[in-house]
């Protein structure tokens, strides 16, 4: 690094309180490549809408830190002159204004995605960005509900009082998120030629993934019953799951018809749709299935996300021998 670099101190807390106007002092050569390479990860890597969003937010109260702390926008000047005290610096004003470090985690891996596109574009150095390392912090592990309780809220949401098809409609989704493990997303992108559905789903995951999901029985009547009762036609691009006023069926409605299942049977705050595709895979597991193949089903890219349905087994395996064995 060439150029001094300015100490953090408390005023850096409080200007980091207004993220925003922070984010504005970058120069525009700077917000030009940033909008590139959003541009780049929507287009070429397939990257989810709200990962570009986040992507975008974190880089861009980077580059308004560092214009802040090397006293001025310099285009992409300071990039190239990018040091880690820099990042250091950075890291501590991020944590001073009180995110949590699986946030900054998030925040550095936007941040190094970003130089090693900068790198390869503009033959910028990016050592010491991609050298940075954020705080350890935790996974927290899945919270799935036991077998007998998914099965619960699957009756508990087709027998709720709303009109037939709505209740129908509901009940196929959370079927689909129990029974396929897909993502309520992935559910709510269903058209109506997906209609009758198949043994198979073809599914487009994060990042644009696609696999192959088996439809069990109980999925595909579901959804049967439902499309028999709705009164909006299945049309080609319209979505499957409508609303009462015939547009697209929004993961919000999703989430009231399982807050009113889990009020009703009792269930934990946790138990939210989500969860029921933790359920999917941990009952897999828990039956035998291999984890490659559980992998695959929920469309993970690494295998490491996978693997945290093996502590979920293993904590439970642990609770049930403190509890039965005589000497625990």
């Amino acid at each position: 690094m060439t150029g001094p670099a300015r100490p953090v101190t408390a005023a850096d807390g409080a200007d980091a309180e207004a993220p925003a106007e922070r984010a504005a002092l970058a120069s525009p050569a700077a917000r030009a490549a940033q909008a590139e390479w959003l541009a780049t990860l929507s287009a070429r890597d397939g990257a989810a809408a709200n990962t570009i969003r986040a992507y975008g937010r974190d880089v861009a109260r980077y580059l308004g830190f560092l214009a802040a702390h090397r006293g001025g926008a310099e285009g992409l000047g300071v990039l190239a002159r990018l040091g880690p005290a820099d990042l250091r610096a950075f890291m501590a004003a991020e944590r001073a204004r009180g995110i949590s470090a699986r946030s900054l985690a998030r925040a550095l891996s936007a941040v190094r995605s970003f130089h090693r596109w900068l790198s390869a574009r503009e033959g910028l150095d990016a050592t010491a960005a991609l050298a940075a390392r954020g705080p350890r912090h935790r996974r927290k592990l899945p919270r799935p509900l036991a077998v007998d309780a998914a099965r619960a809220v699957i009756e508990t949401v087709e027998a709720a009082p709303a009109e037939p098809w709505v209740a129908a409609r509901d009940a196929a989704v959370i079927t689909l998120l129990y029974g396929c493990g897909l993502r309520v997303s992935e559910a709510l992108a269903l058209t109506g030629p997906d209609v009758p559905l198949g043994e198979t789903l073809r599914i487009r995951g994060k990042g644009g993934r696609e696999r192959l999901v088996p439809v069990l029985p109980a999925a595909r009547a579901a959804v049967d019953r439902y499309a028999a009762l709705c009164p909006f036609p299945p049309a080609p691009g319209a979505a499957l799951f409508r609303g009462v006023r015939g547009g697209a069926l929004g993961p919000r409605q999703v989430a009231r018809a399982m807050e009113a299942a889990r009020h009703g049977l009792g269930l934990p705050e946790t138990a939210t749709p989500h969860a029921l595709r933790h359920s999917f895979a941990t009952h897999l597991l828990a039956a035998g299935g291999d984890l490659r193949a559980i992998q695959e089903l929920l469309g993970h890219a690494s295998l490491s996300t996978t693997q945290l349905y093996t502590g979920i087994d293993s904590t439970r395996l642990m609770a049930a021998y403190s509890a039965a064995h005589p000497r625990a």
